[in-house]
């Protein structure tokens, strides 16, 4: 496992994290980095800004009606053969019964689509981390916004140094080097 490094600066507001996204972002082609590596840490969210729109895409809702869809239909399958594997007689009414079954099967597909919905939350949320990517910055706990590059080529080092500190940043770090 490759070892983890970055450089970041710790900002004030979102207006002085907005603008070192920005150059970051106008500077990945010249200092050798891409967009992916640029990391944004807050506690809490900002998404009125450009830099808290990044990773808001999400299959989250797709993921949790297919857990679901296929919660349903298995327990559909599950219930009808075990009401045919073990018959009881009765009276010429149908052995697989529709809304006796519906039940069981509605509370079958919540089940799958809740835990589809937790599985995606924790696997998303890197809940545990097993890449190890552990930047943290406990002064994001005190109201600041990390901005950095994570594994940034060594020859832009400095210069994305210079460059946070113009955006506003108020120290600028270096994690793992």
């Amino acid at each position: 496992m490759n070892e983890m490094n970055a450089i970041y600066g710790l900002f004030p507001d979102p207006g002085s994290a907005q603008r070192a996204f920005n150059v970051l972002e106008r500077a990945e082609s010249e200092l050798g980095f891409t967009g992916a590596d640029i990391a944004v840490l807050s506690g809490e969210p900002y998404e009125d800004y450009g830099f808290g729109q990044r990773d808001n895409v999400t299959r989250m809702p797709w993921i949790a009606a297919l857990g679901g869809l296929i919660g349903g239909l298995s327990c559909w399958g599950f219930v009808a053969f075990t009401q045919k594997s073990y018959p009881m007689i009765s009276g010429g009414m149908h052995l697989v019964t529709k809304w006796p079954n519906g039940i069981i099967t509605y509370e079958l597909t919540m089940l799958g689509a809740i835990l589809a919905t937790l599985f995606t939350l924790l696997i998303t949320a890197r809940i545990p981390d097993w890449r190890g990517r552990e930047l943290y910055d406990p002064a994001i706990s005190n109201g600041k916004i990390l901005i950095g590059v994570i594994n940034p080529p060594g020859s832009a080092r400095a210069e994305l140094g210079m460059r946070l500190r113009a955006a506003g940043a108020e120290v600028v770090k270096e994690f793992g080097k």
